[in-house]
């Protein structure tokens, strides 16, 4: 009996050491895997990488830095933040600014250039079918004066019309009336009263009548020519682009030979960028200068805006008309424009406040910890404020300088 006693107290006493050495194994191997969770390993460049092991970054290839909590459980909320990509949160104390709801008013700039006033220019066009035999002017942009001769033209018809005249003068003077009728025929034709007059006392056809201009301006070019050339637009050159009505050629009655553009009257064209169109209005006083005094101011009215964006640099255009008499500008010149705009009531934030990342703009929010990025739809700028159309309000805390927060590396928390 005391022999199984004996046994059966060894057995118990067995059992409890494998029981106490099993449950101490088990709660090492828990501690241990509890340590090895604890270790997170990033990389200092791009702080949303995280690996359990150590490695290299995939992406730029620096060595993971260890970022060890000392065996106590992760703070969930301080690793999401940590790890989110920086233009998203950012841990750290920077300086803070808030919005401002306030009016504003200041000057636009607008940069602008001199250009033709399509409405003042003459049209010179053929009054009679014919052949060309002699050009006076040749070349794009050359000035002419009024009465100054174009070019000789060859005309059956008007020959015809010369004959009917001198034989209506020689044979039939006592009916003025008729004459008259016949003289009125050839001005419209297009010649000159002193060249009738030459003919009625020759009594001579002259096959060759030459044309005169019939005002003073700039040779833009011919209906042959490239019509959708903006004439505003064209470089130095351009003045010597040759035209391409020349001697020999043919002409059809109505057809337009030139365009006399009328230097006396001008425009001053101004670029408004997006955002300020509401701020430009008809009848808004503007003072000009140009690129050859800038000391020198011209007072003028805004006298029209296009409605049309113009799709090449995305701005709308005003027209100042410019009496070009007084001034003398050259067509080309560059002009600056300063329009006094009206006050802006609205929500205003200043511009460093602000950073642009391709098509968005955004700020950084104030939290308990650091700042988070918050997009924001903005509106025209004046001086150094940027509107707010929403996003953020008045009561919001954001950081004073969005461009520093994305470029330093220095708030990255590596341990």
């Amino acid at each position: 009996m005391n022999k199984y006693i004996k046994y059966g107290l060894a057995l118990i006493v067995i059992s409890i050491i494998g029981i106490a050495i099993y449950f101490y194994v088990i709660k090492s191997d828990n501690h241990s895997e509890m340590g090895h969770q604890n270790e997170v390993y990033t990389c200092s460049m791009h702080p949303e990488i995280i690996r359990d092991k150590p490695g290299n970054c995939p992406i730029c290839g620096m060595n993971l830095v260890k970022k060890v909590t000392e065996n106590n459980p992760v703070d969930d909320n301080s690793i999401d933040n940590l790890i989110k990509p920086t233009d998203n949160f950012i841990v750290g104390n920077y300086q803070t600014t808030t919005a401002i709801d306030t009016t504003l008013s200041s000057e636009i700039n607008l940069p602008g250039i001199v250009g033709y006033d399509p409405n003042s220019s003459v049209n010179i066009a053929a009054r009679m079918s014919g052949r060309i035999e002699r050009m006076y002017v040749n070349y794009k942009y050359q000035k002419v004066n009024k009465g100054q001769k174009l070019f000789d033209l060859y005309s059956p018809e008007l020959l015809t019309e010369q004959q009917n005249f001198i034989y209506m003068v020689i044979n039939d003077v006592e009916n003025p009336s008729i004459i008259d009728a016949s003289r009125q025929k050839l001005l419209l034709y297009g010649m000159t009263q002193n060249q009738i007059n030459a003919l009625s006392n020759s009594k001579k056809v002259n096959p060759l009548i030459t044309i005169y201009s019939p005002a003073s301006g700039i040779i833009e070019g011919t209906a042959t020519m490239d019509n959708t050339t903006n004439p505003v637009m064209q470089s130095a050159s351009n003045n010597t682009e040759v035209l391409n009505v020349k001697e020999g050629s043919y002409i059809k009655k109505g057809e337009v030979i030139f365009k006399l553009l009328n230097t006396d009257k001008v425009w001053g064209i101004f670029n408004v960028i997006q955002g300020y169109n509401s701020l430009i209005k008809a009848n808004q006083s503007i003072r000009i200068t140009s690129e050859l005094d800038k000391d020198e101011f011209m007072d003028a009215k805004i006298n029209f805006v296009e409605t049309q964006l113009n799709p090449a640099d995305k701005t709308n255009r005003i027209r100042v008309y410019l009496n070009n008499n007084k001034f003398k500008l050259p067509i080309g010149l560059r002009l600056q424009g300063v329009v006094k705009t009206n006050s802006v009531n609205g929500i205003w934030i200043q511009k460093q406040s602000m950073v642009s990342i391709g098509n968005k703009k955004i700020v950084f929010l104030k939290m308990d910890n650091g700042f988070k990025a918050s997009t924001i739809k903005t509106g025209i700028e004046i001086d150094d404020f940027i509107q707010i159309i929403e996003g953020i309000s008045v009561k919001d805390t954001i950081a004073k300088n969005a461009q520093y927060l994305i470029d330093s590396e220095s708030f990255i928390k590596t341990e």
